[in-house]
């Protein structure tokens, strides 16, 4: 049976890095939208919460408590409540520690996991997405051609976080012999490797994100995640669909408190908004996609706990959190009218946040 109750420990969890969010990164993140840059001291005390090293068991120098999926997307809604781009940028060292985790040969956990244990976040990442019309993450044109102990990769990645600044890369890439899809970790310093000029984004643009290109990349063979069995590839991108459905909610969530708590403060014609059956019930389809996307979601993340294949649970949360993120931010802009539209309003950003769920596959995971 499935049960949602949260165990002491999350629900302190929880409140801390509410705390956090509420009273650290919401301060920062209109200014941080505007400059295009979180306060790197922001990021360094999210850093502090400890929340990676909380899903990598103890082993490898953590303090996973085997419910990592479900604690995930609970400290994911919070973070993405505060703001998106701030949560990504601090999520970042997850997209490579997490994948070595479920997928690594035991040499490669070994010789990672540990680094994102300690008191400094190390600066890793991860490629996926790539730049071209209906990208599909089962046919990624990267490609790793296999040689006499190496693998040699070629293609473009986008959407890369923290690339310019990252020590190595897990890029995905399809094997010209077998056609899998797999992981490859690649220093910052191979050749052939290309980090180009920072993206311009239409939302979470406090995010450094950057092409990158791979031409004739040369790596050993002992680069591939999961050595010679492989990367557990359906995995790692199920667990970060559902990555996706916490931090859309979080998202949406935002929007929906904020212009909740403004239909009861406006007031038009003698009485608050709030009482206009309209409004009232555009509030009460908004909480219903939050609290709806919040189920899919952890139900999903509750059967990867169990051990499950999640595929269709993650297909289910990725198609509806794009769609109901982007429903309740743009209610909450109609919500506030013309103030909807003005930047020194969240919900605007919210709504530029939100479209972009559907292009953000492999930028986060749980």
């Amino acid at each position: 049976m499935i049960d949602f109750t949260p165990t002491d420990e999350q629900k302190m969890l929880v409140e801390a890095v509410h705390r956090y969010a509420e009273t650290d990164v919401r301060k920062v993140a209109h200014e941080a939208d505007e400059s295009g840059e979180m306060p790197p001291a922001v990021i360094s005390k999210g850093w502090e919460l400890g929340l990676l090293p909380g899903l990598i068991p103890e082993e490898y120098g953590g303090y996973s408590d085997g419910q990592d999926a479900v604690t995930g997307v609970l400290a994911l809604e919070e973070l993405a409540w505060g703001d998106l781009a701030a949560t990504l940028e601090l999520w970042t060292p997850a997209l490579f520690a997490l994948p070595v985790l479920f997928s690594g040969t035991e040499e490669q956990k070994q010789e990672y996991l540990p680094r994102f244990c300690d008191a400094d976040r190390p600066i890793m990442t991860a490629a996926l997405v790539e730049p071209r019309i209906a990208f599909d993450p089962w046919r990624p044109e990267t490609t790793a051609s296999p040689g006499d102990g190496t693998f040699t990769l070629n293609g473009e990645k986008a959407y890369v976080p923290l690339a310019a600044d990252a020590e190595a890369i897990l890029v995905y890439a399809r094997n010209t012999e077998t056609g899998s899809v797999d992981g490859y970790i690649v220093p910052r310093d191979a050749n052939g490797l290309t980090i180009g000029e920072r993206e311009k984004l239409m939302g979470v643009r406090a995010l450094p994100t950057y092409r990158v290109t791979l031409s004739n990349v040369q790596v050993d063979a002992t680069a591939r995640l999961g050595g010679e069995e492989g990367t557990r590839y359906a995995t790692i991108l199920n667990r970060s669909r559902v990555a996706l459905g916490a931090l859309a909610t979080g998202v949406a969530r935002a929007s929906m408190e904020y212009a909740r708590d403004y239909t009861k403060e406006r007031v038009q014609f003698g009485v608050p908004i709030a009482t206009k059956q309209a409004v009232a019930f555009r509030i009460a389809r908004m909480a219903t996609e939050v609290d709806a996307l919040r189920v899919l979601t952890w139900e999903a993340a509750w059967q990867a706990d169990q051990g499950c294949d999640i595929t269709r649970d993650a297909t289910l949360v990725k198609a509806y959190a794009t769609k109901a993120a982007m429903f309740v931010a743009d209610s909450g802009v109609q919500v506030l009218g013309g103030y909807g539209y003005i930047r020194e309003y969240p919900a605007e950003r919210w709504l530029r946040n939100a479209r972009g769920f559907h292009a953000f596959d492999g930028l986060a995971i749980v």
